[in-house]
């Protein structure tokens, strides 16, 4: 069952319909056969539209809902304008730490924090507009679709035929089978954003990052805030020493953590919606106002007729892809949450720009996840890039770990943010970099010093001659680069002195 609860029409929302799904759209005729037809308008569709565009090639652009999918719609972009909200907020009560007291109490606007994040939206959404596609040569057609053979795909029942296709549909919200959930109304990150009233009790079910960075903005804005996670720790592909100090963080906000908790069922109970809650052999109960599901996100394959173009897939996973991004017809890829597990923007974008190369210039440039950092929202942030210690040791690669506490870095001293570590993963015997972890309050830009670093091949002992400014966050990478010398030289000696 979709996600029940009622959906709202913001004053603003006309500019931005304009830019992503213009009501009085008419789709453009069908020109002959395409270069590239693209089915979905998310951040890998755009991507590769443009890139093709730009380089002379015939596109189509098909899209179910609206240009700039879950990223724009009911993911990143609103997302971050309320942590950024949450934030401001958490930090006007936090001043009498910075000699700077506020008089009074300060007081939110909920109503203003929506309007800011509508605004956010609508302005980036011009950037990938209709009109900006439009002018690129993009011929953008609304509806669904579904292949008909293996080069041709309908929408609206009309043909396109194709050279190459690329299938792009994106991701929805998972929700778990709970009894009596379908039976009442909830939200996922599809509908969150269309509130317009700030809930004194959220229950968010769900502790991964968006479950995790909702939960703490609601929190910090003053909603009761309850999240339930089934596993014994938030953030399944982090360590557990960084989801640690995510929970250590989440307490001191107010939030109550149910963790190693699973939702049994659900009721109502007059006005409240109650979860039944199962921790071992212990049961509980959580009466709230609203309840948000963020248990997840499954592919977008039902519908598309895959089998009739002969790609294969599965309804948990998505469509199977090589490295190339190549399905089981050779003339159609696939890219983003559709087909990969990493269900990030960036990663979407990067597959997208893999995919459209090899396609239409036979291009055999591999999709490498190892290099692509993500980062998860909350205060402090959580980034990660490369490899982690148990994937490491899964595979048999011999690594060590050089960490630096943020206590330990001048600029996170004077700016009271000492919460977190940057934690470098280097291959033993040499100063190859293989992997990071950074929780900090930048982390997501901490994080892609250490993209440039490793993309680029640069070692443990050129980053310790590096200059960084100073006071910066970013010090703590070179400090971890540094104590690697240390510890490099210190080996040397003794090395040394065992041969004498």
């Amino acid at each position: 069952m979709q996600d029940s609860a009622p959906r709202t029409r913001p004053d603003n929302e006309d500019l931005l319909l304009r830019r992503v799904r213009p009501q009085d759209w008419t789709n453009p005729e069908p020109k002959g056969v395409y270069d590239l037809v693209i089915v979905g308008a998310g951040p890998a569709g755009l991507e590769a539209a443009e890139w093709a565009a730009r380089r002379g090639f015939s596109v189509a652009l098909i899209e179910r809902h609206r240009l700039g999918g879950n990223s724009l719609n009911a993911g990143s972009v609103p997302s971050k304008a309320i942590i950024r909200s949450a934030l401001a907020y958490d930090l006007m009560r936090e001043t009498d730490g910075f000699g700077v007291p506020i008089p009074r109490e300060p007081v939110l606007d909920f109503a203003a924090v929506m309007a800011r994040m509508r605004g956010i939206r609508t302005r980036i959404a011009e950037y990938h507009s209709v009109e900006q596609l439009a002018a690129l040569g993009v011929h953008i057609l609304f509806g669904a679709a579904r292949f008909a053979s293996a080069n041709t795909i309908l929408v609206n029942d009309i043909g396109l035929t194709f050279k190459k296709a690329l299938v792009a549909t994106g991701a929805r919200p998972r929700i778990p089978d709970i009894p009596g959930l379908g039976g009442m109304e909830y939200r996922t990150s599809s509908t969150i954003f269309d509130m317009t009233a700030l809930p004194k009790r959220l229950v968010v079910i769900g502790g991964g990052p968006l479950g995790c960075e909702l939960a703490q903005a609601f929190c910090r804005l003053g909603s009761h805030v309850t999240i339930v996670q089934k596993s014994a720790k938030f953030l399944p592909r982090e360590g557990r020493d960084a989801a640690e100090i995510l929970s250590w963080a989440m307490a001191r906000d107010g939030m109550d953590i149910r963790l190693n908790t699973t939702v049994a069922g659900a009721r109502r109970d007059g006005d409240a919606k109650v979860l039944e809650t199962l921790n071992y052999d212990m049961k509980g109960e959580i009466a709230a106002d609203e309840i948000l599901v963020c248990a997840g996100r499954v592919p977008n394959v039902e519908m598309l007729d895959l089998a009739v173009a002969g790609v294969a897939f599965d309804t948990d996973c998505g469509i199977t892809v090589d490295d190339f991004l190549r399905t089981g017809n050779p003339d159609i890829y696939a890219a983003g949450d559709v087909c990969l597990p990493l269900k990030f923007t960036n990663t979407a974008q990067s597959s997208a720009r893999v995919a459209v190369q090899t396609a239409l210039t036979q291009g055999r440039q591999r999709h490498d996840s190892s290099l692509i950092p993500w980062c998860t929202y909350c205060d402090p942030e959580i980034a990660h890039i490369g490899l982690h210690v148990w994937e490491a040791r899964r595979q048999s690669i011999p690594i060590r770990s050089f960490t630096v506490m943020m206590t330990d870095v001048d600029r996170a001293i004077t700016d009271g943010q000492e919460a977190g570590f940057v934690k470098i993963h280097v291959a033993e015997g040499s100063d190859k970099i293989l992997g990071a972890t950074i929780v900090a309050s930048r982390a997501s830009e901490l994080i892609n010093e250490m993209a440039v670093i490793m993309s680029t091949g640069i070692g443990m002992t050129a980053l310790a001659e590096v200059v960084h400014t100073y006071p910066a966050q970013s010090g703590a990478i070179m400090l971890a680069a540094q104590a690697y010398q240390r510890y490099f030289d210190k080996a040397a000696r003794l090395s040394s002195a065992g041969e004498a």
